[in-house]
């Protein structure tokens, strides 16, 4: 009997092989971004480490951008996960489909807008699931350079 044929290569190689994203229309990407730049923004305000946005439209369908940050601790993670939550789902109307991991002493909290998911870790967890080696095939967006370009009475309340 022949083996199977094990692909090789990252999450976002094989996805992206296996689905053809589909272009997305200007202003729902630009929807997306802003959305993102608040979620970075406020891991940023809240002392998140290592912030990386991940542009998520090349590699697959599902989601435009990843946020990813790392929190020193669980009540950093917790504050960053609700403030991201009080921008996007009760100042912007965004839906909040799904939490993970926030009830429990895990070392991952993750948030998803549809558009935009949250990812913030603890140091190990970060280490551990290495997402932007999984994700290796997706841009990544220099958001401080976005950031600084956004005007003062635009950006995120803290």
């Amino acid at each position: 009997m022949a083996e199977p044929k094990v692909p090789t290569g990252t999450l976002a190689t094989l996805t992206s092989e296996a689905q053809v994203a589909a272009p997305r229309p200007k202003q729902l990407y630009e929807t997306s971004l802003a959305n993102a730049l608040a979620a970075v923004h406020l891991c940023d305000q809240l002392r998140g480490q290592n912030i990386i946005l991940l542009d998520m439209t090349p590699v697959t369908s599902i989601v435009d951008f990843f946020v990813i940050a790392t929190a020193s601790s669980q009540r950093q993670a917790h504050a960053i996960a609700d403030e991201v939550n009080r921008k996007l789902k009760h100042e912007d109307g965004n839906r909040r489909i799904s939490i993970e991991g926030y009830r429990t002493e895990g070392n991952w909290i993750l948030t998803d807008y549809g558009d935009v998911v949250l990812h913030v870790f603890s140091p190990e967890g970060r280490a551990l699931y290495d997402l932007e080696r999984l994700w290796a095939d997706a841009p990544r967006i220099e958001w401080q350079k976005l950031i600084t370009a956004i005007p003062a009475d635009a950006a995120p309340a803290l």
